[in-house]
């Protein structure tokens, strides 16, 4: 960035959640463009920080891919390439996108967590939380692997009170996504209509389908083509509340968060990034 005469400052993340701070501190320095240079979860930080500091629509957010994932700028159209994504940074294109907001049960309260990409319970939950505190030190891809089929050995499908848009429904399901991308779980097509700007959640709802019949079914996610199965709905919604009968995980972008009962609200036109 010193090539594109670009002023800038930058720290280095220490630990989980720093890049929170960071955000929110730059923010409150008055910062006008914050860069996020990391995978998904930096980008799930920064909004989270910004957000904290009040200052999610008055702070322009780049983003400079280093991680593996990159779900979320397949959607949005950021390079892949840290190279072209830096240049990108004098671009004057601008992306105004959606933001999620998820309340849940946390450390015997109610919690607030920010997302950008997707965030959800049920089976995906359960695939981070065994990723996420069994497998985690075996790195990125078979920590995922592993907390996928450990999953599938254990997890029964639950019963859950689902309210969508004021619409009430009793369901025994596998999961429920709420999606503003398009892709989740490095590179499943999970909604292939999202819009991150349109004011929606594509909400993914999995019903009480077989485990064979999810194993079989996991490689049609990667190419879209799951929405054509007999227990998979997708539904536009701005707000989804979801009781279920068992304790259940909640997660936004990847990041393990606690539990359900939980909330999802759409918080339109909240956030500008460069593309």
């Amino acid at each position: 960035m010193e090539d594109m005469e670009l002023d800038f400052e930058y720290t280095l993340t220490e630990a989980p959640g720093h890049a929170m701070e960071l955000a929110k501190s730059a923010a409150e320095k008055g910062c006008e463009m914050v860069v996020s240079v990391g995978g998904d979860g930096t980008i799930h930080e920064v909004a989270n920080g910004l957000y904290a500091a009040g200052a999610n629509k008055d702070v322009v957010v780049g983003i400079v891919n280093t991680g593996t994932g990159a779900d979320y700028i397949r959607t949005i159209g950021v390079f892949r390439t840290y190279k072209e994504a830096c240049q990108r940074l004098t671009s004057s294109e601008r992306y105004t996108v959606d933001l999620g907001v998820v309340e849940y049960r946390a450390n015997g309260g109610v919690a607030k967590r920010i997302f950008m990409n997707f965030a959800g319970l049920g089976f995906d939950a359960e695939v981070v939380k065994a990723t996420t505190v069994k497998f985690k030190s075996l790195g990125a891809m078979p920590s995922y692997l592993m907390g996928l089929l450990s999953t599938l050995m254990s997890y029964e499908n639950r019963s859950m009170s689902i309210v969508m848009d004021g619409e009430v429904m009793e369901r025994k399901v596998c999961t429920v996504m709420m999606n503003h991308g398009k892709y989740g779980g490095g590179g499943m097509f999970v909604a292939p209509d999202a819009d991150p700007g349109d004011g929606f959640f594509d909400v993914l709802i999995i019903d009480d389908i077989t485990k064979p019949d999810l194993l079989a079914s996991l490689p049609r996610i990667y190419k879209g083509t799951h929405l054509t199965h007999p227990k998979v709905s997708m539904n536009k919604a701005k707000e989804v509340a979801i009781r279920p009968a068992l304790p259940t995980a909640v997660q936004a972008d990847g990041e393990l968060l606690g539990e359900a009962p939980a909330r999802f609200t759409v918080l339109p036109a909240a956030l500008t990034i460069i593309i």
